[in-house]
């Protein structure tokens, strides 16, 4: 019996590779017309997150695969485009295209009496294939459904179009107009410097302060830094104290740009890899703002009492993770973690693995690599898995530490350190 892979982004192509280098016979099954995830472009009546600015925040060398390197000819930090071409290319290289059903859509994973699973999907026909596979792998990532705050008090009156980063194209699409972006993530950064070369107004609405860290630090790549012996040979109160001196050396403070400093240490949240915000703001083309307060017909209101007028918002405001076709609770526990053993392995769903669930601060790819490799080990039997008692002990205790440098949200029970967790998974 064949193993089911769900997904043909980053992750799933790495299972896909790692499979077949196993001999485990697999079939990949991805929604999407072509392969590559985030990092394809949506066709028309498409949503995604793949805005035609988005470009890597990591590395080429560490964010390619290790059997087959981004090409030469590539900048250190590819666009979306040149990306999804790469990982097409990477998944003819393997020889895995022939096992990927496109446009072929998810919608039940159940465990049987007979320890298989069963997965139910439909083909862009609206044919539905009930399949059973030995174990299952879930690859399709965690920025699945978005998050929107609670209207604003004032939206019906609102007269500009309010919408998600999901459904950002292309910076063109907004020239002459006044737009306020909210947030100050990776997604809320690249959209504001974006319009900002296109629109009349672009201001950016921060209601929290985050870390804002560029790409290079001492003409390093950040994902370099991470894997540098040097680094991991530090402690974290350590490393905290060397990029925070070396923050305030390279840009400052943030608030002499108008943005509100970090209620919490480096490393205690996700940090914003940006190069570009802050020279924005500097230029003006960029308008740093509190959080909104209200809409008022063709203008938003801030909490400090000031107001721009506006024809569009834009929420750039996250996503969480939804696993509809699952079993109810699985990956994310009665807490609103993820309860993965190694962050990967669910230990109450026999045979249910998942790979690229995780959050480094650096590139993914070698993470989901060895992922990949150790669930490849599991599906042709050369590896096997600790009692479920053991598996739970292991996952509680990486949610308390984890709980202790970031605190008790869903996004942080995926976070990783880089170095130590691969050597977790080499172990395996």
């Amino acid at each position: 019996m064949s193993l089911c892979v769900i997904g043909a982004g980053l992750s799933g192509l790495a299972a896909a590779h790692a499979l077949k280098s196993e001999g485990v016979d697999f079939v990949v099954l991805e929604r999407a017309p072509e392969v590559g995830g985030l990092w394809r472009q949506p066709q028309a009546g498409e949503r995604g997150p793949g805005y035609l600015s988005l470009h890597l925040n990591t590395n080429k060398r560490l964010t390619g695969y290790a059997d087959h390197p981004m090409p030469d000819s590539y900048p250190v930090y590819p666009k979306h485009s040149d990306v999804a071409a790469y990982l097409r290319a990477f998944a003819e290289w393997a020889g895995v295209t022939d096992r990927i059903e496109l446009r072929t859509t998810v919608e039940s994973v159940t465990r049987n009496a007979g320890g298989s699973w069963t997965v139910v999907s439909q083909d862009a026909r609206g044919r539905r294939a009930t399949r059973d596979f030995s174990q299952v792998v879930v690859a399709s990532g965690h920025n699945t459904e978005p998050v929107l705050p609670a209207p604003l008090p004032g939206s019906d009156t609102f007269e500009g179009a309010v919408l998600h980063a999901l459904d950002y194209r292309d910076g063109r699409d907004f020239t002459g107009r006044r737009v306020v972006v909210v947030g100050l993530g990776a997604s809320a950064v690249d959209i504001a410097a974006d319009l900002s070369r296109y629109a009349a107004q672009t201001v950016l609405s921060v209601r929290r302060g985050l870390h804002i860290v560029p790409k290079q630090l001492f003409g390093m790549p950040l994902d370099d830094v991470a894997e540098a012996p040097w680094w991991t040979a530090m402690s974290l109160a350590e490393q905290r104290r060397f990029i925070e001196q070396a923050l305030l050396v390279a840009r400052g403070k943030l608030s002499d740009y108008g943005l509100p400093e970090p209620d919490h240490p480096i490393f205690a949240s996700a940090v914003t890899v940006s190069d570009e915000i802050l020279t924005r703001i500097r230029h003006g083309g960029v308008v740093p703002k509190p959080a909104i307060e209200r809409l008022d017909a063709d203008r938003v209101v801030f909490t400090d009492g000031t107001s721009v007028p506006a024809d569009a918002v834009v929420h750039c405001t996250g996503y969480r993770m939804a696993y509809p076709f699952l079993p109810p609770g699985c990956p994310i526990g009665p807490q609103g973690s993820v309860e993965l053993y190694k962050r990967v392995v669910a230990p109450d769903h026999p045979g249910l693995h998942f790979v690229g669930l995780v959050r480094p601060h650096g590139s993914v790819t070698r993470l989901v690599e060895a992922q990949s490799r150790w669930v490849a080990r599991i599906a042709s039997g050369r590896a096997t898995l600790p009692e479920r008692e053991v598996m739970r002990k292991e996952i509680s205790g990486y949610l308390d530490g984890i709980a202790g440098q970031y605190g008790q949200v869903q996004g942080a029970s995926i976070q990783v350190d880089v170095a130590p967790y691969l050597g977790e998974l080499q172990a395996e």
